[in-house]
């Protein structure tokens, strides 16, 4: 089966997030949604489930369903990750889900540790949940790679530090972290005291030579002090159908984090787990041509990038449909990247200032749209930069 990622969909008018926000001259690459279909597995099993015509409640919390049993298959094939499928937690989003785990394992006035420049919601955690930013940057080569400092990872850890949020695949920098940078962050997670809280919704969208691995895999000492949060919706673009789960193995961290989201944060709701389970089940194939048509258009911005822009610079990410772009070196784009972009070519990126301490001059691009959407963009940018 072959799916054409080049035909464009209209989305105006779809309520979506990412078309309505801007005016209707303005090319929308900026939250990360995909601007193609989900596949139709997933579409289909939505007709029939609507076409049943009664929606009440979904699974309870205590209830071991096809998508649990789904999810933990799928964690043993693709990561060697063995997990009961009871470990699996029904969420309605990795953001609650990170939200509600950064309370349960922390008090007010308690450090969490993130390394930064990050994802907003990421960084908004330490002020819903009352607790300090223990902020660590990452290290920026001169390819534009970035790693870890680990220097300042281990500064960053005070006594006050209880938690560490880790967003692997990276939002917004793109590294799928390797698993030996992986195993020096949980074992001075483990030698600090730390719990972790692995935002992993990314993993799923993995380049060539690069491998996502679940921090809570690499053993079983950290799987016991570790909540990690994925979703489908990255993955087969299902983010407004609200379904995300949670792997908590050990069994009272599990406890604790129902506790915590008791009456606060519920289950996933029905037609969201209904297109969870048939993409889990029924996706692989179309997740399979998906990833080559990302890393393709990865390619082609890459190289017009490098040729076209001048002053950007862009390192290729390793996963994820993000790219970050260093604009501090591109005249009159350098001081306020977004604005210039905005006003002047008419394409909507994100703010790299929202992504906080090291996002100054950079913009986040989402190439998860028809190949000429996104050339389209790219000449507007190009002409823009050309002109002042």
């Amino acid at each position: 089966m072959t799916w054409d990622f080049d035909r464009p969909i209209e989305r105006r008018g779809t309520e979506s997030n990412k078309w309505r926000k801007y005016d209707p001259d303005v090319l929308p690459l900026w939250v990360a949604d995909m601007d193609f279909p989900s596949p139709e597995p997933v579409v289909r099993a939505l007709r029939e489930r609507v076409a049943h015509g009664v929606f009440g409640y979904g699974p309870t919390l205590e209830q071991v369903t096809e998508l649990h049993e789904l999810v933990a298959a799928r964690l043993g094939r693709l990561h060697g990750w063995r997990v009961a499928p009871e470990a699996v937690v029904l969420l309605p989003g990795v953001i609650p889900g990170f939200n509600v785990a950064c309370r349960m394992l922390a008090t007010p006035g308690a450090g969490l540790l993130l390394q930064v420049p990050l994802y907003p919601p990421i960084l908004r955690v330490p002020g819903n949940a009352g607790l300090a930013a223990d902020l660590a940057d990452l290290a920026r080569g001169p390819d534009g790679r970035y790693a870890p400092d680990w220097d300042a990872f281990e500064a960053a850890i005070g006594a006050r530090t209880r938690v560490f949020l880790l967003c692997n695949p990276h939002n917004p920098v793109g590294r799928a972290f390797t698993r030996a940078e992986l195993e020096r962050m949980a074992a001075t997670c483990l030698r600090r005291g730390l719990a972790i809280v692995a935002d992993e919704i990314h993993g799923d969208l993995v380049y060539a030579g690069h491998r996502h691995t679940p921090i809570a895999a690499l053993a079983p000492e950290v799987a016991a002090r570790t909540v990690t949060l994925l979703a489908p919706s990255k993955t087969w673009n299902l983010a407004g159908l609200k379904c995300g789960l949670a792997v908590i193995p050990d069994a009272t961290l599990r406890a604790r984090f129902h506790a915590a989201r008791a009456d606060l944060v519920q289950t996933a709701n029905i037609l969201g787990y209904t297109a969870a389970v048939a993409a889990y089940r029924d996706g692989e194939a179309w997740l399979a041509a998906l990833l080559g048509y990302l890393e393709a258009t990865r390619g082609f911005l890459v190289d017009f990038v490098r040729r076209e822009l001048p002053g950007v610079r862009l390192a290729a990410p390793e996963a994820t449909y993000l790219a970050w772009l260093d604009c501090r070196g591109a005249g009159a784009a350098a001081g306020d990247p977004y604005t210039f972009f905005l006003e002047k070519a008419r394409v909507a990126l994100n703010d790299g200032r929202a992504f906080g301490r090291g996002g100054e001059g950079f913009v986040r691009l989402n190439f998860a749209c028809p190949r000429a959407t996104l050339t389209e963009a790219l000449e507007r940018m190009r002409r823009a930069l050309a002109a002042a």
